[in-house]
């Protein structure tokens, strides 16, 4: 009989491990990987291994049997036993000098497309569908290495201010927005759908935990065919209660942004090189009301303003390069959005109900973040759900937060897909999704 007693088994040497090795342990030294590329030049091949954390050369002066062309193809999975040894035009300065080469598996048939081509000419449409094999480029993986590197700052950041983790239903019996654009489900003959946000649980947790996130995917079941829209995104979700304004969940997620991007630089050197990411500077960030910011590019850009209620991609565009130019900041909270465009959970502006205490945070002209101030009295929200035309005994169960009693608090969604492409100076979101929902895909 087998025990399994959770102890680490010893395995080949992953890169990290190699480049750490010392002058007297280098010699014999194991490792394995996938066949990236191979080049011969006079009898001597340079084999290119994909580990788990990057690429590292092979050199071996193979004989030219048939057994050993047949070990030497690309996607093979191979065992190499090898002198490790300097070369500064290796990549990581470093080449195996192979002695020994075990084949592990082969692939059935070559792929239909060169994965160590870093341009990798193909149209984005044909490459998502054939996506399994194009994550496999050092470059496309190297996207969604960054992708995690920035979720896991996200989340040290917020465990190290007292956010409790929750991990909330993504089938639910109303929607935290409303409206059309939310998938319906048939739940066991009943009517049920798929979650826009944790919104509502977010927020009745709030009297338990106080403090509370979550990493997820959220649903829209919105008919657009943009270069910035995702029918399932993945939502970086946080509340906060005991706030004294909205002001306090903005400087909060300035902190967890600063922290992050620390993070990334700090830990995911090699694949910031790799996609020559630029990541931004960032001390403080600005804070401008709606109606202002609409007004300062008017006035700088000579756009007349059209929709007095909302910013058009446009302005968005023109806000991000007017903050840029004027206060050289990547980022911009646009504040007070105006109460007809927000959810009936934002709590209006006392000074002027016709906005409210909520924001938008704008990444290099793109809204990447909407947040703000909940409503936390029972009266107040059972008045402003009215006023939306929303019965309230839809919304029973989310109620309970204010008929029992909750402290003042507000929170945010973070949509990682788009923080991601404008980080990496990608031009769509498709490029940050690793397999990604639109109206015209669900595979694969």
């Amino acid at each position: 009989m087998i025990m399994a007693d959770g102890k680490n088994i010893k395995r080949d040497l992953c890169l990290f491990d190699i480049l750490k090795l010392g002058s007297d342990e280098r010699e014999g030294i194991y490792t394995h990987g996938t066949i990236y590329s191979i080049r011969d030049i006079g009898g001597i091949t340079f084999i290119i291994l994909r580990k788990i954390n990057g690429l590292i050369q092979c050199v071996y002066d193979k004989k030219g049997t048939d057994d050993e062309k047949e070990i030497l193809r690309v996607e093979n999975s191979i065992r190499v036993k090898g002198d490790l040894v300097e070369n500064e035009k290796a990549p990581h300065g470093v080449e195996i000098r192979v002695q020994e080469i075990e084949l592990i598996s082969v692939p059935e048939t070559e792929l239909p497309i060169k994965v160590s081509d870093n341009s990798l000419s193909i149209a984005l449409e044909n490459e998502i569908a054939v996506r399994p094999i194009v994550l496999r480029n050092e470059r496309r993986r190297s996207t969604f290495k960054i992708e995690e590197g920035l979720v896991r700052g996200f989340r040290k950041y917020l465990e190290g201010n007292d956010f409790t983790e929750i991990f909330s239903p993504k089938i639910v019996s109303s929607g935290a927005e409303g409206g059309s654009n939310i998938f319906k489900l048939e739940y066991f003959g009943k009517k049920a759908f798929l979650a826009q946000s944790p919104q509502f649980y977010k927020q009745t947790l709030i009297p338990v935990y106080e403090r509370v996130f979550e990493i997820a995917p959220v649903f829209r079941a919105e008919k657009h065919n943009t270069m910035r829209h995702l029918n399932e995104y993945i939502s970086v979700d946080f509340e906060m209660g005991f706030i004294k304004s909205f002001y306090d969940v903005i400087n909060m997620e300035t902190g967890m942004i600063k922290f992050a991007l620390s993070y990334l630089k700090e830990n995911y050197g090699p694949y910031l090189e790799i996609l020559k990411a630029e990541i931004p500077e960032i001390d403080s960030i600005p804070c401008v009301r709606f109606k202002e910011a609409k007004e300062l590019v008017s006035e700088k850009y000579d756009r007349p303003i059209r929709d007095p209620y909302d910013l058009e991609p446009e302005e968005e565009r023109l806000i991000g390069r007017l903050f840029k130019e004027d206060y050289d900041s990547d980022f911009v909270f646009v504040t007070h959005y105006p109460s007809k465009k927000r959810p009936f959970y934002a709590m209006d502006d006392p000074q002027n109900p016709k906005y409210t205490l909520s924001f938008d945070l704008l990444f290099r002209g793109l809204e990447v973040t909407t947040g703000g101030q909940r409503i936390h009295s029972y009266k107040e929200q059972i008045e402003k759900m009215k006023a939306k035309g929303l019965d309230p005994d839809d919304f029973e169960s989310y109620l309970m937060l204010h008929k029992y009693g909750a402290p003042p608090h507000g929170g945010l969604g973070l949509g990682l897909e788009r923080f991601t492409m404008q980080l990496l100076g990608f031009t769509n979101i498709r490029q940050t999704s690793m397999f990604p929902r639109d109206t015209l895909r669900i595979a694969p």
